[in-house]
């Protein structure tokens, strides 16, 4: 067989390769010539010196960071939101999957996906707004409507203990159909004569459900919660910034990493300590991915990420 050099395959493959292009550009631009900023969190930043410039400081920021005392309050935020983001959205998404698969029509299951799938286009500064609207204590159509049937009106945006319960319905609420398109995906492809077999040997719906479609759709489960295990220190930024904004109040039980980060940075100038999150943040979630996907590969090595 004839071998072909490195740019004997490029020209081979060209076609592939200009179509891989712009994703591996995009990684490149957005994802590794940022790395070089890591450095400002051993530094001492100051405009005149730069990036590059500036001198170093070792592990003051980083130290800077924990003394703040609000390291573990954001880091515990984080991480409890993208956990329960991760069971409450995955439960929904394969239940109205397996629902749509199971009992709607073609024509019902393609208008649902649609409906479904809206909120996922929403801005979450619209999807901000909106919950405004709703929730706001004088004007919202909440508190409207309960002061219209002489019940009190709920003061949420200054109550912190309703807001991991409105931030998860609403997490929940934008990417119900995204996921649901994933996971009916999958489904789809499952093999018919499973279904046939099942049905021949007198199992119900529910047996059905349980015996052929959650087992075949475990890689698929797997996959999707490694990835989003791997983000689990990694905050929302446009939901939680949106929903709560600036509101001190709110900040005990809504702060996470990235809007800790981004306050410090607009609010306190603090370039320095803000990079110095930025990588404790990341060295969280490359540790936790690592260990999620042992942890995977010990009890199913073909499911594994790597």
């Amino acid at each position: 067989m004839k071998r072909h050099g490195f740019w004997g395959d490029v020209v081979r493959y060209r076609v592939i390769l200009l179509m891989l292009a712009p994703a591996v550009l995009y990684f490149l631009l957005f994802a590794y010539v940022p790395m070089a900023g890591i450095i400002l969190a051993f530094k001492r930043f100051d405009y005149a010196g730069g990036v590059f410039g500036s001198p170093w400081n070792g592990l003051d920021n980083i130290r800077f960071f924990f003394e703040s005392g609000d390291a573990w309050r954001v880091t515990r935020n984080t991480a409890l939101y993208n956990i329960a983001f991760i069971v409450v959205n995955n439960l929904l998404q394969i239940t109205t999957a397996i629902l749509l698969f199971e009992v709607g029509g073609k024509w019902f299951r393609k208008i649902t996906q649609s409906v479904l799938f809206l909120p996922y286009f929403i801005s979450w500064v619209v999807v901000g707004s909106i919950a405004y609207n709703l929730l706001n204590y004088n004007i919202g159509t909440v508190n409207v409507l309960l002061k219209g049937i002489g019940i009190e009106p709920i003061d949420i945006y200054n109550t912190p203990s309703y807001w991991p319960f409105i931030l998860v319905i609403v997490a929940a609420w934008k990417a119900l159909g995204y996921g649901t398109v994933m996971y009916l995906a999958a489904i789809t492809s499952i093999d018919t004569e499973m279904y046939e077999a099942a049905e021949i040997d007198g199992a119900n719906i529910f047996q059905r459900v349980f015996k052929v479609t959650i087992p075949n759709l475990y890689p698929t489960i797997i996959i999707l919660v490694l990835l989003a295990v791997g983000n689990i220190f990694r905050g929302d930024f446009g939901m939680f910034y949106n929903m709560v904004g600036n509101n001190g109040v709110l900040f005990s039980a809504t702060d996470v990493i990235d809007t800790f980060v981004f306050r410090s940075l607009i609010t306190t100038n603090e370039i320095g300590m803000s990079a110095a999150a930025g990588v404790y943040q990341s060295v969280l979630g490359f540790i936790t991915i690592l260990v999620v996907n042992y942890a995977v590969r010990k009890h199913d090595r073909d499911r594994a990420l790597f």
